[in-house]
């Protein structure tokens, strides 16, 4: 794992190791909150790399004091550690704390000194041997410089020979979304049994996107907290802009969305507009009205009505009503998971969908010739008729409702492409 004070650069030596841009990387401190997990391989042998927050020991504010929180939980699992310093400045009381704290766990440390692009900065790295560690590697995370000869020293007693777990049978990647303060990492933290997200009453707090992957009935679940979106005008911090756009990637990015709503505030126009991207992007989704335990009224008829008119859009989604917090309802998300994503996996073979399209009482023009599925995720199905004229909207939900009901494509959007038969298409 890596750990270090705000701002030396670990969530950029994170990706630079990962191969990937997961961790959100800016100029303003303390950007990373809470520990993001990666894997990486070098050398033949595979490891899993932990990112934390920008470690303050002796913090006493609530988001560093839960930054620490949860670096101390990576810390105790860790089989080695990267100890970050940035080697442009000096050596500060918060590098001294945190290196005498990692003196005390008895743990493999290497001192990584980095910002070290150039040739002539490396006669600066010996004033950090005082921290007290013999392991010591110059390293420009920015231009990958000095990874490699890190990584051997980090890697020397990983084993290269541990025999691979059973891969599970089906892989889903589960996005959890809403507004700000909804509850989001309350539910991760539920789902995953364990505190993995910062949870706060301050809006904002996620601002990387968190995953976990749960392992049940021989399913692996990862499960992506993302940050709280919000409108662009009421985004303004770059770390909270660029929070956004992962999230949206890993809208993208899911199989299964979990659109969580307040059931105190009652639905309001940011959760459509949230809601929307899910929904343009294909995802099957489960709209999650989280704190039913602490709702004003616990009509969930009157609820659901008014949740259905602001989201008409969403009329194929399930409802759930729960608390990430006490756990009511939380269990049942995996099956409904599970449930939906089989739906929008499902395929179809074209002789059902003749069958179906032989027996759909179908009025008016244009007459549908034959169905067939082009793809999953979301399904999709190109409709043949006799001439070129598209479905008007009213018939496409009708055909989109049937096809719903006939092969139980429940929780996903469906889409519908028009094309006119090839003959029919040169009379016309």
């Amino acid at each position: 794992m890596i750990v270090g004070r705000p701002n030396v650069g670990k969530s950029t030596l994170f990706n630079a190791i990962t191969g990937q841009r997961r961790a959100i990387v800016g100029d303003e401190p303390g950007i990373t909150r809470d520990r993001l997990h990666g894997l990486a391989e070098h050398r033949a042998r595979r490891f899993e790399l932990i990112d934390t927050g920008g470690i303050v020991p002796k913090d006493s504010e609530f988001i560093p004091s839960q930054v620490f929180k949860q670096a101390r939980v990576a810390l105790d699992r860790a089989s080695h550690i990267i100890f970050l310093i940035d080697g442009r400045t000096e050596i500060t009381g918060a590098d001294r704390d945190l290196a005498q704290l990692l003196r005390q766990l008895g743990k493999p440390v290497t001192l990584a000194v980095n910002k070290i692009d150039v040739s002539a900065r490396e006669s600066l790295i010996h004033d950090f041997y005082s921290l007290g560690f013999a392991d010591m590697y110059p390293v420009s995370a920015e231009h990958r410089l000095g990874i490699e000869d890190l990584l051997d020293r980090v890697t020397a007693t990983f084993d290269t020979s541990a025999a691979a777990a059973p891969e599970p049978s089906k892989r889903i990647k589960v996005a959890i979304i809403g507004r700000p303060n909804v509850g989001k990492s309350t539910l991760l933290n539920a789902l995953t049994g364990e505190e993995r997200a910062i949870v706060s009453p301050i809006a904002g707090t996620t601002r990387d996107s968190i995953d976990s992957s749960i392992d049940r009935d021989g399913v692996r679940y990862t499960f992506v907290d993302t940050a709280g979106i919000r409108r662009k005008g009421k985004t303004k911090l770059m770390a909270e802009k660029l929070s956004v756009v992962m999230a949206r990637r890993n809208i993208r990015m899911a199989n299964v969305v979990l659109i969580l709503v307040d059931a105190i505030d009652g639905v309001v126009g940011a959760d459509a507009t949230i809601a929307g991207y899910a929904h343009e992007e294909g995802r099957a989704v489960v709209i999650c009205v989280n704190k039913w335990d602490a709702a004003p009224s616990k009509d969930r008829k009157t609820f659901e009505r008014k949740l259905r008119d602001e989201l008409k859009f969403l009329d194929y989604a399930p409802i759930v009503f729960m608390s990430a917090k006490t756990g009511a309802g939380v269990d049942g998300l995996y099956a409904r998971i599970l449930e939906l994503f089989d739906a929008a996996s499902r395929r179809v073979t074209t002789g059902e969908l003749n069958r179906f399209s032989e027996a759909l009482k179908w009025e008016g023009d244009p007459k549908i010739l034959y169905i067939t599925q082009a793809s999953v995720r979301p399904p999709t199905f190109v409709v043949f008729t006799a001439t070129a004229q598209p479905l008007h909207f009213s018939k496409e939900r009708h055909l989109v409702n049937q096809i719903r009901r006939q092969f139980d494509f429940a929780g996903t959007p469906i889409v519908i492409k028009t094309k006119v038969r090839k003959r029919a298409a040169k009379r016309k």
